[in-house]
């Protein structure tokens, strides 16, 4: 086992790991990349953010279909064809795990197949196909990125009780499908499924869904979904799930305190995500965990000199794959010695494509508050846009967080038509530090749902023309 010398080893070829591997490369750092997966690009690409937006957008075209009498045309009654849709998705997936290594050639990162584990003193042992192989290194960054929680007692499995990855090959559609969970993967499944006619019943352990958004954006939420068909338990607590002939049987507390029994062909545990630190080497380190999570700096280093983390396995790190990109970023950068700027926080969009999707950035309304800032909300409905009215999507609105006296953006929310597009304009205009009023004067372009932004930072000063 001779030694290899890199500049820069990258454990985890998802979003984060990718990036950072190539932007270390354009920097001058010999790199490279080590997965456990024979195709690199990780949960988000595999598992997550992709394979799911492919069946997402599908439950949208199914329902476009479904009202295209309300549009003049007229079509034969349509054929869900899942086996058809599954393959679509797998050829998604693949073109682009093909294009991530086409992007490692291109940058003259070296792959290396295998799991990886820190030695310390600069050293990563990967287990191959071919046998172990030990790479010498002058900085590591840990990109192993996380799996899903599953309930004590309970296990995956491919046909009944299921995570986000086995849910993503199902063979039949179920006739009936119960979530535990209704953070974003749990809303998203929900929305999906419904759609293509199967009876959905969602548990969320929390008073709300979606309980990292806004409140209005929860309630909005809600509203959609029940009046949609899906049936939604918030306050409610699983006791109990067992197995039975036809699929799963859940005994549920609801928020009264009343228990009930629920029984569906399959379930979907989607309560978060776990960091997958387990065994790569770390309890030999310096490196700081809390409860399994990295502890970094402001520049992605760990508290072991030369090891570097980002994405999903970071202490207090939003698990989203543009969140481990932009560390990827500011890791490289201070590996390179290239002046950078430290990931901010605040400034992070979330993006959830239910049907209505949901944007959001900054603070919600009760953070800003109960932050003792004083301030100004402006919301605009989409029932009042022409272009809305010409989606057939009435759902929603755009809600604008401010500072009182200085107009200062504190957050920005967005549930409706293409929110998780027109979220970017709002994250852009914070990374600027621009103000109510540079948002209030900037023209929109007419008929679009971006007019919706335009008017809800009008709404803040009372000042908005169509509502």
């Amino acid at each position: 086992m001779g030694l290899m010398p890199y500049d820069v080893v990258v454990v985890g070829s998802g979003p984060g790991g990718y990036s950072a591997a190539i932007r270390a490369s354009q920097y001058g750092l010999k790199t490279a990349l080590v997965e456990k997966d024979p195709k690199l690009g990780g949960t988000c690409l595999h598992v997550g953010c992709i394979p799911t937006k492919a069946l997402l957008h599908a439950a949208g075209l199914w329902e476009e279909i479904q009202r295209s009498s309300d549009h003049g045309i007229q079509c034969g009654p349509p054929k869900l064809d899942l086996a058809k849709l599954i393959a679509r998705k797998n050829s998604v997936v693949s073109k682009h795990a093909k294009g991530i290594e086409f992007l490692m050639k291109k940058n003259k990162v070296d792959w290396i197949q295998g799991r990886g584990k820190l030695l310390g003193a600069g050293e990563v042992l990967v287990e191959t196909a071919n046998g172990p192989q030990k790479l010498e290194a002058l900085n590591i960054i840990v990109a192993t990125g996380s799996e899903a929680r599953m309930l004590p007692g309970l296990a995956p499995d491919p046909q009944t009780i299921l995570t986000n990855v086995e849910i993503l090959n199902l063979e039949q559609l179920p006739k009936s499908l119960a979530i535990i969970g209704a953070g974003a993967v749990g809303v998203e499944f929900a929305s999906i499924f419904h759609r293509f006619g199967t009876k959905v019943t969602l548990f969320e352990m929390l008073p709300r869904i979606v309980p990292l958004e806004d409140e209005d954006i929860s309630k909005e939420l809600l509203r959609v979904f029940k009046k949609s068909g899906i049936r939604v338990e918030t306050g409610a607590r699983v006791e109990e799930v067992e197995r039975t002939e036809s699929g799963v049987r859940l005994r549920v507390t609801l928020s009264g305190g009343k228990t009930e029994t629920f029984e569906a062909e399959k379930l979907l545990v989607a309560v978060g995500r776990k960091p997958n630190t387990e065994g790569i080497g770390l309890e030999d380190l310096r490196v700081e965990t809390d409860r399994g999570y990295i502890r970094t700096g402001q520049y992605m280093q760990t508290h072991e000199l030369g090891v570097y983390a980002i994405g999903d396995v970071v202490a207090g790190s939003p698990q989203l794959a543009h969140v481990a990109t932009a560390e990827g970023m500011v890791a490289a950068a201070h590996i390179a010695g290239r002046p950078v700027k430290p990931v901010n926080y605040r400034r992070v969009p979330g993006a959830t494509y239910t049907e209505p999707e949901i944007g959001s950035v900054g603070l919600t309304e009760a953070e800003a508050r109960a932050n003792g800032r004083a301030v100004r909300v402006g919301k605009f409905p989409f029932l009042a846009n022409s272009k809305a009215t010409i989606l057939g999507r009435h759902d929603g609105f755009v809600k604008v967080i401010a500072d009182e006296r200085y107009g200062e953006i504190l957050g920005v929310h967005i549930i409706g038509p293409h929110a998780t597009d027109l979220i970017a304009e709002a994250v852009a205009a914070m990374e600027a530090e621009a103000t109510v009023e540079t948002l209030m004067s900037t023209i929109h372009p007419h008929p679009t749902v971006s007019e919706a932004v335009g008017e809800a930072f009008n709404a803040v000063y009372g000042l908005a023309i169509n509502a």
